[in-house]
């Protein structure tokens, strides 16, 4: 029986968010430090003993580094091998070469999508801001239809597809299949970054072309893996998930073949399979990749442990027995997780903190959304996926990145990204509707 009354209920989790937003976008905290103190916060309000509190905390914390650790270092370490083994600028030059300079935006958009499936949006942009600037250059694209277009492209696959850390976090928390997230999450980033290049063509049209004053990379290596070879590491992951999540495994007696790819698709034996190709095409500086690749990876796991605590704090307040009989919010339905993540997003900033809070809130909503149940799961977390790529705006370090890299106005950011990552936003979420329509019969 629910001790704890509504209102109570109610306060403790209101002032558990704005304290996020407030230490996050005000005063800078690190969002580890403002999800630990909104969850004491929260607690306190909530009017739990001080042992519990802490007790909860540190469970929290414990069961989601444990579920979602392993694979987050995987696939940060992945994304570092292709980076430094020049795998990333293979692959742009060869979908340049395919597009051609005079769609050098579209392309731009292209190698995003395909660059930011192992590599973080921010890295990945810093990463080929100087194959943009050349081409804005030699295509007299304005740089903003450029950058933007190479921006939609990262940040569509940074919201929905796992192992990114804020998607990965919410599918841990809400128990999600992480196969049938990455793989439906890649095909509803396709329209996302496509929606996200033409509002960037319709929207920069007319703003006058500019190019940084920065040394302007070249779009060429002197020597780099093969395209086959720099492809390998994220197709063959990718490949293996999806077939072990639509293949039909529950057999009485599974050949031997079904076992193996039941083994090879589990997400982290698939990234580790990613990470050996990809070890073939680095040639020094190993020990030190990997040493980075494991630190960045801390550095994301503290925040993910922060969103399990808040978590369990929240699972004390007991909201959803509250409101189990309310139905407008059942009725709502996916749309109530993507409002409610997209009302974090827009305030507090980052795409990351914003879906492992909103998960954590969702989780015990899930009945009374009509979600309980293995589709409506990964229904709700690609719904945070998408109301987590809107507003990226001024409190949005990704929002400073393109700008920094590329030479850019804030006026100018915020007529065509800003803009576009709404556009995106409701793209996405029109499509996870359209899937949820289709899950059943699939």
């Amino acid at each position: 029986m629910n001790t704890i009354p509504l209102i109570q209920s109610i306060l403790g989790l209101l002032a558990g968010i704005a304290l996020i937003v407030l230490l996050t976008a005000r005063f800078r905290v690190h969002a580890f430090f403002a999800l630990l103190l909104a969850s004491i916060l929260t607690g306190g309000i909530l009017g739990l003993p001080v042992t519990e509190i802490i007790g909860s905390i540190k469970t929290g914390i414990g069961n989601i580094i444990g579920s979602l650790g392993l694979l987050i270092i995987l696939g940060t370490t992945l994304g570092l091998i292709l980076e430094h083994s020049g795998s990333t600028t293979v692959l742009a030059n060869y979908v340049l070469r395919r597009t051609g300079t005079g769609r050098s935006a579209m392309a731009m958009n292209i190698i995003g999508y395909l660059v930011g499936m192992p590599i973080f949006c921010d890295s990945g942009f810093i990463v080929l801001s100087g194959l943009n600037k050349a081409l804005a250059r030699r295509s007299g694209i304005p740089m903003i239809v450029m950058a933007s277009s190479l921006a939609t492209g990262l940040y569509a696959v940074h919201c929905l597809m796992p192992p990114h850390p804020g998607i990965t976090a919410a599918t841990g928390t809400i128990h999600a299949e992480t196969g049938k997230v990455m793989l439906y999450g890649l095909l509803i980033a396709i329209p996302a970054a496509a929606s996200g290049y033409f509002w960037s063509v319709f929207a920069g049209r007319r703003i006058a072309v500019t190019v940084s004053n920065d040394q302007v990379a070249t779009e060429t290596i002197a020597k780099g893996p093969s395209v086959l070879m720099s492809i390998l590491p994220v197709a063959i992951p990718i490949l293996l998930i999806a077939i072990r999540s639509l293949s039909s495994l529950e057999v009485t007696h599974p050949s031997p073949f079904l076992q193996l790819i039941s083994i090879l698709g589990i997400p982290e034996v698939a990234l580790s399979t990613g990470i050996l190709l990809a070890l073939t095409q680095l040639k020094s500086n190993m020990s030190t990749i990997l040493q980075e690749g494991a630190e960045k990876a801390a550095g994301i796991l503290i925040i993910i442990g922060g969103g399990g605590a808040f978590g369990a704090i929240l699972a004390k307040a007991d909201i959803g027995s509250h409101i189990a009989q309310n139905q407008s919010i059942a009725a709502m339905g996916l749309l109530l997780p993507f409002l409610v993540t997209t009302l974090l997003k827009t305030a507090q900033g980052s795409s990351t903190v914003a879906v492992i809070a909103a998960a954590a809130i969702m989780q015990p909503l899930l009945p009374v959304m009509g979600l309980d149940s293995a589709n409506g799961r990964i229904i709700c977390v690609l719904a945070m996926g998408a109301g987590s790529m809107m507003i990226s705006h001024t409190n949005d370090a990704y929002f400073w990145v393109i700008s920094k890299f590329s030479g850019l106005e804030i006026k100018e950011m915020l007529r065509v990204y800003s803009t576009g990552s709404i556009v995106m936003g409701i793209i996405s979420v029109t499509c996870v509707y359209l899937l949820s329509l289709l899950l059943p019969a699939l």
